[in-house]
């Protein structure tokens, strides 16, 4: 595996973080910056300059990683050629399917071969995609695959959204990698770090992802009633406030974040799906566990490898980058203590993740974590 790392500055000039003469051969060109650079800027034309026979996957997001660096209203990108293995891609854009992410996610999936398929890594647009569904709809075709991912950001500004692969982003785009072959070694694993406060209340009213009612209370009013003051900076304060969900049939709860709120309905609209009888509880932050679980999340990614990382995926949550503001590097540094200094960091912050809980190789949507995925060969 082979690797460069390109950083864009304000002058539009590529500055790489290391100096090489070397070509990689047919890349992977990862791609992750701000939305408004990545929309009005020839950004796909100077990466085609750069490496001309490359597969390109722009994401906008909510704040980039590069190496121990957190940055914002900028553009980074991540090379890599794979030696002993292949890659093969697919994109979706889910407005072809009338937003029906389940549907979006099964046609996605069709275009990746399954024979000797190792993972999927997925850049999805984070707007209208129903991040559940779209996973349902991808192990509907491969049901044992690893997947690993997450949804592209806005900044906090939740506008829009924007994906392209080897083409000018887009809303509504979602874009696969499949990895192939015997001798990539690729884990993953996703760890918060946020703390459950006040009572456990069950969902006695949802649609998919949409909260209606709490011990037959509605949601919202429960819901303000809890942020007091801050009710009236919703929906951007509740990144603060997530929701910890524990659903009947599974070990472990899931945080879900409030992407926005209907006050016609009196309802609040989730990143991910919310069943009826599922026991909710609040959730609230404090810096240092939040720190502390991206070195779990590490620890565990860690965990079950017999060879040192060269590349790690990055993709943690835009809740987990406002809480932490001027220290949001420090959970990059956590994960690097844990992985070693040797592996290349990338990745982005998310609107959400996607990764399995550790030993389960059933993907789900996750808020407010740390997702790393480990890549060597």
């Amino acid at each position: 595996m082979k690797i460069q790392q390109y950083q864009r500055n304000k002058n539009g000039n590529w500055i790489p973080t290391k100096k090489s003469n070397e070509k990689l051969k047919n890349p992977l060109v990862l791609v992750f910056g701000n939305r408004f650079i990545i929309e009005r800027e020839p950004i796909l034309d100077e990466i085609k300059a750069l490496f001309n026979e490359s597969e390109v996957i722009i994401g906008s997001s909510a704040g980039e990683i590069l190496g121990a660096n957190v940055t914002e209203d900028t553009i980074s990108l991540t090379a890599i050629e794979f030696e002993n293995s292949i890659i093969k891609l697919g994109h979706q854009n889910i407005l072809d399917t009338q937003k029906d992410a389940f549907e979006a996610g099964k046609k996605l999936a069709d275009q990746l071969p399954s024979e000797n398929l190792k993972h999927i890594f997925i850049v999805s647009e984070g707007s209208y995609v129903n991040g559940s569904a779209l996973i349902d709809g991808i192990e509907a075709i491969h049901k044992d695959i690893p997947c690993t991912g997450g949804l592209c950001g806005d900044d906090a500004r939740f506008e829009k959204t924007l994906v392209g692969y080897n083409e000018n982003p887009k809303e509504g785009e979602i874009v696969a990698v499949g990895f192939y072959g015997d001798s990539l070694q690729i884990t993953s694993a996703q760890y918060g770090g946020w703390t459950p406060f006040g009572p456990e209340r069950v969902i006695t009213k949802s649609d998919n992802n949409v909260l209606f009612e709490l011990d037959n209370q509605p949601a919202l009013d429960l819901y303000k009633k809890y942020l007091g003051d801050k009710a009236s900076e919703l929906p951007q304060s509740a990144l603060l406030y997530p929701l910890s969900v524990k659903t009947e049939g599974r070990k472990e709860a899931i945080v879900r974040t409030i992407l926005s709120i209907d006050e016609e309905k009196n309802a609040m609209i989730l990143a991910g799906d919310v069943p009826e009888g599922s026991v909710v509880q609040l959730m609230m932050a404090n810096i240092d566990k939040i720190a502390d679980g991206a070195s779990k999340a590490a620890e565990i990614a860690m965990e079950s490898r017999d060879k040192d990382p060269q590349l790690a995926l990055l993709v943690s949550c835009i809740g987990r980058k406002l809480v932490m503001d001027q220290r949001v590097e420090e959970e990059i540094e956590e994960v690097i203590e844990e992985v070693g200094e040797n592996a290349v960091i990338t990745g982005f912050y998310s609107y959400g993740e996607l990764a399995p809980f550790s030993n389960s190789t059933r993907c789900e949507l996750h808020n407010q974590t740390m997702t790393l995925t480990l890549l060597s060969e």
